[in-house]
């Protein structure tokens, strides 16, 4: 039997928090588990890199770091007592495209994001992860308000 899981896109926003929320009293209800997915978007913490015109990529090693201990690391906590089982990962690169391809391999029942993200500005003018995440995820999105 395959296992119920919901991954829930999180970024430390209170949209994502919201959104952690709802994902953890449905998992509750429904017996899944719950997978807390935070995305480090390269393009905003090193440079365009062509190879031997530019210095090599960054490590992003020190920003996991920070993700895992900043959002991912008190969520887990918050949740403890739950009775959910819960995990989390990092991921590297554009949040729509790598949450996207996460959910394809590892086939979670549902996505949850939060309506909007850390950046209000970026979601008006770019459109949100989570806009994008609704329009091209192979399974049901829950944006939580």
């Amino acid at each position: 039997m395959t296992t119920k899981r919901y991954l829930v896109a999180v970024d430390g926003s209170e949209w994502s928090d919201r959104a952690a929320d709802w994902a953890i009293k449905l998992a509750q209800e429904t017996g899944a588990e719950v997978c807390f997915v935070s995305a480090i978007d390269e393009a905003k913490h090193q440079p365009l890199y062509v190879k031997m015109l530019s210095a090599p990529p960054k490590d992003l090693s020190d920003v996991e770091a920070q993700v895992r201990k900043e959002i991912l690391t008190p969520l887990e906590a918050k949740y403890a007592d739950s009775g959910v089982k819960i995990t989390s990962e990092v991921l590297s690169g554009h949040p729509t495209k790598v949450i996207k391809d996460w959910a394809k391999k590892r086939r979670p029942k549902m996505i949850v994001a939060g309506r909007r993200g850390r950046s209000k500005v970026a979601d008006l003018v770019l459109g949100s992860v989570a806009n994008s995440l609704a329009h091209m995820a192979s399974v049901p999105v829950v944006l939580v308000p």
